[in-house]
């Protein structure tokens, strides 16, 4: 296990210890932690190749939703899209700041709740909320964390709670119960979050000239052209959450990107999604001809982003050809009774830190430490689902390695103008990730019970 550690303690030196080179890119941290992986692990460079292409093409969707987001956004504020949000926002919530951040919050956290999905409801929302946040004086990595934890928090929130979905479907354990329960854990976690999101606004009321003189029905009604857009790519995303694929139809155009590594993350819907939105704002003249301009905004914008995120997938990539993922499954197996519960919960928090994934967590793990859980720790079935969910959840969005925070950082880089560091906005977010974490190992304990 010593070999595992050796990296994870380098990882975290190098992210968090205020070193200028990697406080600035922390991408070379990931790209530093990777060759550490590849020396302990005794891997040839053919194995490491493998493995790189391996990571990176895990999570290139993510990376791809980077890119494509930040070109979509640009063209948004090109269309004068992001404009009328923003004064729609004004008009509707006022003079406060904090108002503002609480309807955001909530708006994230309803949105992750029927989608399902973190990432999704975070870039739905994110591209339209960032400049708002922005125009109120909320400081680009506190934009961040607010958009971190609405999504994060969503993705759990029943009805459509994919964390708990997963755990309860590899444990196979009736999801009904603990669905009930998860009300109140993620409730809580609400209440939480908008406590310490509040706090983020370092100027609650906002400046006269930035509220408009109209009502939010006066400017959807001469301006609802400019949204077409937006909600064609809201609407994408939310009725497939209802099994409502528009998109089928589309598969012989992007299959052919089907079985080709990294290039398949067009095959991804929220992807699809995101450039068929981009190829409408096009219809617009004045954002047709002048693409050459935002398109470039957009690259420029996301460069440091995508370099860490493509980092990240090297790094995690080395880890899995080095074996080093293997070992801290074997960790989970050969625990102690006493010590199984600690044991596979920090597995969980640990695997979900290497891979910015509760989904991938969940898949490596559930299906091995749910049994030894069971069997042999005598946690309820039940409760397990509920534990183990959480502690995916939370790992997702642990610090240093959060696909999300790398991705929120490159959108609020690209919408404001300055830089985003995706570990502040992990480390803003790190109260909620903590009652998570808190909530996954009471479960465990059975000092919460699934009833």
């Amino acid at each position: 296990m010593i070999t595992v550690l050796i990296p994870i303690v380098v990882l975290f030196v190098l992210v968090l210890a205020p070193i200028p080179l990697f406080k600035k890119n922390v991408g070379l941290a990931f790209l530093v932690t990777a060759l550490v992986a590849v020396l302990l692990g005794g891997i040839g460079f053919n194995e490491f190749l493998d493995g790189a292409i391996k990571g990176i093409d895990g999570i290139s969707w993510v990376l791809f939703l980077i890119i494509f987001a930040s070109i979509y956004t640009q063209s948004q504020f090109t269309l004068g899209s992001v404009e009328t949000v923003l004064n729609l926002f004004r008009s509707i919530f006022g003079k406060s700041t904090k108002g503002l951040i609480s309807a955001i919050l909530l708006t994230l956290v309803f949105a992750g709740s029927i989608i399902g999905s973190a990432t999704a409801s975070a870039v739905v929302i994110g591209v339209l909320v960032i400049p708002v946040l922005n125009e109120a004086q909320v400081k680009p990595n506190k934009i961040g964390a607010i958009l971190l934890l609405g999504a994060i928090i969503g993705s759990i929130m029943p009805p459509i709670t994919q964390a708990v979905f997963l755990a309860s479907s590899l444990l196979k354990v009736n999801m009904d119960p603990v669905v009930n329960m998860t009300y109140f854990t993620a409730g809580l976690g609400t209440l939480i979050a908008l406590v310490l999101c509040r706090r983020f606004a370092d100027v609650d009321r906002l400046p006269a000239e930035l509220i408009p003189d109209r009502k939010p029905s006066q400017i959807l009604f001469q301006e609802w052209t400019l949204l077409v857009p937006v909600v064609v790519f809201a609407s994408l995303v939310i009725l497939r959450a209802f099994g409502i694929d528009l998109l089928k139809p589309t598969d012989f155009i992007w299959n052919v990107f089907k079985q080709t590594p990294i290039l398949r993350a067009f095959t991804n819907r929220f992807v699809q999604s995101i450039i068929i939105a981009t190829l409408i704002g096009m219809f617009y003249p004045k954002v047709f001809k002048s693409f050459h301009v935002w398109v470039g905004k957009g690259l420029k914008s996301v460069s440091k982003p995508s370099f860490a995120l493509l980092s990240a997938g090297i790094m995690i990539g080395a880890f899995q050809a080095s074996g080093m993922i293997d070992k801290i499954i074997e960790f989970a197996k050969t625990l102690s009774p006493a010590a199984i519960k600690l044991g596979s919960g920090s597995s969980l928090l640990l695997m979900g830190m290497l891979t910015g994934s509760q989904s991938t967590t969940q898949s490596s793990l559930v299906p091995l430490v749910g049994p030894i859980l069971v069997n042999a720790a005598e946690v309820v079935p039940a409760n397990a689902a509920l534990g183990l969910a959480h502690l995916s959840m939370a790992g997702q969005s642990f610090p240093p390695v959060c696909l999300l925070s790398i991705l929120l950082a490159g959108m609020i880089s690209s919408a404001v103008g300055k830089d985003s560091d995706a570990v502040k906005i992990m480390m803003f977010s790190f109260p909620v990730t903590f009652y998570f974490t808190l909530v996954g190992f009471l479960a465990l304990f059975g000092v919460i019970n699934v009833v």
